[in-house]
């Protein structure tokens, strides 16, 4: 794995220049995650995840983060009327996802991986691509393919089950919950304070949303769901599931003839990681 930022400018050229690289641009927020956590895991998280695919691959690098992100939503991350919590305007994030692509293509990158670890960023960032992809065809670059990804969607069932076994009440109510907790525990263990944890009930929210928002809909902790059952060991089946199934799919679109595939209209198999049976047995949770 290489780090785009700590490259000098000759070797970077050197390594972009005829488009076969493969960039990861994790994108995240600066957002309070409750009193027992640090407020960048979804900087860190994506970070961590797209250093360890690129690891994976033959020719892939992490370029530095965007740090801050959309408007934190009530009925997904508490809110952004939280202290700490300090976001961009939609507008703003979606330019410089656009503006970063741009310049990416202008180097000579074609293949770059958006992984996105905060949810009320995801329209803003297809927008920014869907806008940068036109405006690189203006200008005669007609092979820019970008993937969009969050981490949390290659948690299948199986794994869910494993790690839930009292019931999954959804990835909205995750905000600084178990999956979270988790995975900090297992990267950034000193960035969490388990003896903090709030343990509440699971927000609940009416099904639809109201602006200026009702603070005291937001659960006192910020948190949208309790974190008490979070752990290390899961920490690590989370951050292997992600992995796993991530690299699979970067290397079925990217290290496999992807243009080929799309012009001769084929549909892609994107394959999913699931942990072994005998593996699950083994984990202690």
């Amino acid at each position: 794995m290489v780090s785009m930022a700590e490259l000098d400018w000759v070797t970077y050229q050197k390594t972009v220049s005829k488009g076969k690289a493969i960039i990861f641009l994790p994108i995240g927020a600066l957002e309070q995650h409750g009193p027992h956590m640090s407020m960048n895991p979804d900087v860190l998280i994506p970070t961590a995840i797209s250093e360890a695919v690129a690891r994976r691959l033959n020719n892939a690098m992490v370029a530095p983060p965007i740090a801050y992100g959309y408007k934190s939503q009530q009925q997904s991350g508490g809110g952004n009327h939280m202290s700490g919590t300090t976001s961009l305007d939609g507008e703003t994030l979606m330019y410089t996802v656009r503006d970063i692509i741009k310049e990416l293509a202008r180097h000579g990158s074609r293949k770059i991986v958006m992984m996105n670890g905060h949810y009320e960023n995801s329209m803003f960032i297809v927008e920014g691509i869907d806008l940068a992809i036109r405006e690189l065809r203006w200008d005669g670059i007609t092979d820019m393919n970008v993937m969009i990804l969050s981490y949390w969607d290659f948690v299948e069932d199986p794994t869910i089950e494993l790690l839930y076994p009292d019931g999954f009440t959804g990835w909205d109510l995750e905000h600084g919950g178990v999956l979270e907790t988790s995975l900090m525990l297992h990267l950034y263990p000193h960035l969490v304070d388990i003896n903090k944890i709030v343990d509440h009930p699971p927000a609940k929210f009416p099904p639809y949303d109201m602006f200026p928002v009702n603070p005291e809909l937001t659960p006192p902790s910020g948190t949208l769901s309790s974190a008490k059952n979070a752990s290390k060991e899961k920490g690590e089946i989370l951050m292997k599931v992600c992995v796993e199934g991530i690299s699979l799919s970067v290397k079925n679109v990217f290290e496999v003839d992807y243009l080929k595939s799309v012009t001769k209209k084929n549909s892609l198999t994107i394959p999913i990681y699931v942990p072994p049976k005998n593996q699950r047995k083994e984990v202690e949770l």
